[in-house]
């Protein structure tokens, strides 16, 4: 409930800065820019004191292998914000007391009510979705003193990034789904044969679909430098208690070395030891094991990285696990990384499909 009033407040504080704020909100066009960058609008000696915290959190560097940022800081002046207001990923972060032009700034647009409750302690991030373009999102960062927002920024941590991962991933979704293109028969027939979907956009092969395994395998480009994949598995009358770290490699390794095998069947996929991470996460209002790293042939003739996600179904009582990965071994690789990670997400069972959607599909196979 807290929260609700305090969107409601911060668009009744954002609606006063005509300044700045679009006099018409019919005619906003779609946020422009990189989908990696974070335009940061701060005094430069703020962002000086700031700098460290900021980049921890936002521009964590991933391994895939090659070391390569989160997201990609750009700093610039509050004054510059009419030039930078059309961009996907803004924060204006500074604090309220130090008299700077951001800060000015933050005082005049926030509501007093607003104002108590950052010098309070109680609040001390707002965001706001579509302020001045479609599909962007806008985040203030503000407390009393430059020492309370840099903890702040410390202890919430994954909060802040996941603010910004989640509309990247709605945002890309959004640019790779099209239903012209979309293998509604594919989808069917996995919905008909398993009880699940997942979308398989045009390009991608089923590389293996195996019943008796409970894997199926699903391949875009194969043969390329510029190669996806994603599988489903599911461990039928399962528990819960699968769910832990050793039991999700196991599984992963085991399903791989079966079916993620070369050509000539001698050499097979396995996790590399070298970078890997397992953590919980929230996946569609499920508790699940989310683990990314790096994959490899056993023989060290390729690799490159993966994201799996794990979890316990308690209607069907089956164990999901939906892995992605890719081999590009020419290129950067944190956005394609992030494209099957976005499909992994495209994964429904049928309970959570309406008759409309289930009738819909299943025409396809008349």
């Amino acid at each position: 409930m807290k929260r609700k009033i305090l969107q409601n407040l911060i668009l009744l504080f954002l609606l006063t800065a005509g300044a700045v704020i679009l006099t018409s909100c019919g005619g906003k066009r779609s946020a422009i820019g990189n989908e990696d960058e974070i335009i940061v609008l701060a005094d430069s000696m703020e962002y000086d004191a700031l700098k460290e915290i900021l980049h921890d959190v936002f521009a964590d560097t991933i391994y895939t292998p090659q070391p390569e940022e989160l997201f990609i800081l750009n700093r610039k002046g509050i004054g510059s914000l009419k030039r930078y207001q059309n961009r996907k990923n803004i924060i204006i972060t500074a604090p309220l007391s130090s008299g700077s032009n951001t800060s000015r700034y933050m005082n005049s647009v926030l509501d007093s009510t607003v104002r108590n409750m950052v010098n309070e302690g109680k609040e001390f991030i707002f965001n706001k979705y579509d302020l001045w373009a479609k599909n962007q999102l806008v985040m203030f960062l503000t407390a009393p003193e430059t020492e309370d927002l840099i903890e702040k920024i410390g202890n919430n941590k994954k909060q802040l990034i996941q603010y910004f991962q989640k509309i990247s991933d709605q945002r890309l979704f959004k640019n790779l789904y099209n239903a012209k293109f979309e293998q509604k028969k594919v989808e069917a027939q996995f919905l008909r044969d398993y009880g699940w979907i997942i979308y398989v956009q045009a390009d991608f092969l089923v590389g293996k679909n195996s019943p008796e395994d409970n894997f199926v395998w699903l391949r875009r480009a194969p043969g390329t430098d510029m190669e996806r994949w994603l599988f489903i598995h599911w461990i039928e009358d399962a528990s819960p208690s699968f769910l832990e770290v050793d039991s999700v490699y196991a599984e992963r390794n085991r399903m791989t070395e079966k079916f993620l095998r070369s050509s000539d069947d001698k050499a097979y996929v396995e996790i590399s030891d070298d970078i890997i991470t397992t953590s919980e996460v929230n996946f569609k209002d499920r508790y699940a094991l989310m683990t990314q790293g790096l994959w490899r042939m056993n023989d060290k003739s390729m690799g490159g990285p993966f994201i799996n996600y794990t979890f316990y179904d308690e209607d069907t009582r089956r164990i999901y696990m939906l892995d992605g990965s890719v081999y590009a071994p020419r290129y950067y690789k944190k956005k394609l990384i992030q494209q099957v990670d976005v499909l992994l997400k495209s994964f429904f069972t049928e309970s959570e499909l309406s008759e409309d959607k289930i009738s819909d599909l299943l025409s396809e196979l008349d």
